[in-house]
């Protein structure tokens, strides 16, 4: 759960990066600015190393290159930590103590820091991975995730950085006060590591379980609908969360007046041809979802794309099946 925030303060919502980059390679670049800045705030004398063409494994570095150091690793893994992301959290630990044992000095504690949480699996790998990594190597390892990092931005000594990188009036994305009517920011691509990273996802394999081939818009409507979730449960606006759920139940109540239309005029069909284009068809057209949600068409489908990778939903009689086999 998100740290409460100081009265006043505006929400600390870690798509701003993407926001103010465009994409999600250079919000990579923006969240590893703001963490060397915020990093030099609560521990004066760290600083950032630049990749020339390497960076031997380090973001930011607190120490001597000839003695003990401490090492952060930045991965804006978004908008969450899931399975996908092991193999680059061990290659990135791996790679920082080969470069000490290299260049001689002793790395005593690695930091990783994401904007992000783990999901459950990754969770559980990541404990089993941190404790036998620690006895391995006697390397203090940690984890900096979205909680931890809003907590010391609301530190006394990271004002300047909370300002700067998520004050609207400070450079940060979006007005403070935006009138309830007016549309949410504007919709975001899906880059090419994203995408691959969603192809593992549940809501794209019951897509692929009915036939389907294309699957891009899908993806962007899912990723959009992420970031909104994300920014309403960061605001907290009491309306907006109201809003939210129920838009989650217009949705869901579409797919289930639709399933179970298409379910009895295909009896003998596993795969209920034409169910996902009638329930996306008339999500886009429905006036029933709430005006206080400031989303548009691509956010209301997106929403559906969330039931389905909650398990609630899909697009095959045998969906439930699918949603059991998928892992965690």
């Amino acid at each position: 759960m998100a740290s409460p925030l100081v009265a006043g303060e505006p929400p600390i919502n870690f798509a701003a990066h993407q926001i103010r980059a465009g994409n999600i390679a250079g919000a990579r670049d923006d969240f590893e600015q703001m963490l060397a800045v915020l990093i030099g705030a609560i521990y004066p004398g760290a600083r950032a190393i630049a990749a020339n063409p390497g960076d031997w494994g380090i973001d930011i570095l607190l120490g001597e290159l000839s003695g003990l150091v401490v090492i952060w690793q930045s991965k804006y893994f978004w908008p969450s930590v899931t399975r996908s992301a092991q193999a680059q959290i061990r290659d990135s630990f791996d790679s920082a103590l080969a470069s000490a044992e290299r260049n001689g000095y002793q790395v005593a504690q690695w930091v990783l820091c994401v904007p992000s949480s783990m999901d459950p699996a990754t969770a559980r790998w990541w404990d089993r991975w941190r404790a036998r990594r620690q006895r391995e190597t006697g390397v203090v390892i940690e984890l900096w995730h979205e909680a931890t990092l809003r907590e010391m931005l609301l530190r006394p000594d990271a004002a300047h950085v909370r300002r700067h990188y998520y004050d609207p009036y400070f450079g940060g994305p979006a007005p403070r006060s935006t009138p309830r009517s007016a549309p949410r920011s504007a919709l975001r691509d899906v880059d090419d590591g994203t995408a691959a990273d969603l192809e593992r996802a549940l809501f794209v394999r019951q897509l692929r379980a009915a036939g389907h081939e294309e699957v891009g818009s899908a993806k962007r409507e899912f990723f959009n609908a992420e970031l909104l979730v994300r920014e309403i449960l960061d605001k907290r606006v009491p309306a907006e969360v109201s809003a939210l759920s129920e838009a989650d139940g217009v949705a869901y109540g579409i797919w289930e007046a639709r399933f179970n239309a298409v379910a009895q005029a295909h009896p003998a069909d596993p795969l209920l041809p034409g169910l996902h284009a009638a329930v996306v068809g008339e999500i886009r057209e429905s006036g029933a979802f709430p005006v206080g949600l400031r989303a548009g068409p691509v956010h209301h489908c997106g929403l559906m794309h969330r039931i389905v990778q909650d398990g609630r939903a899909g697009w095959v009689r045998h969906w439930r099946r699918i949603a059991e086999e998928s892992p965690v």
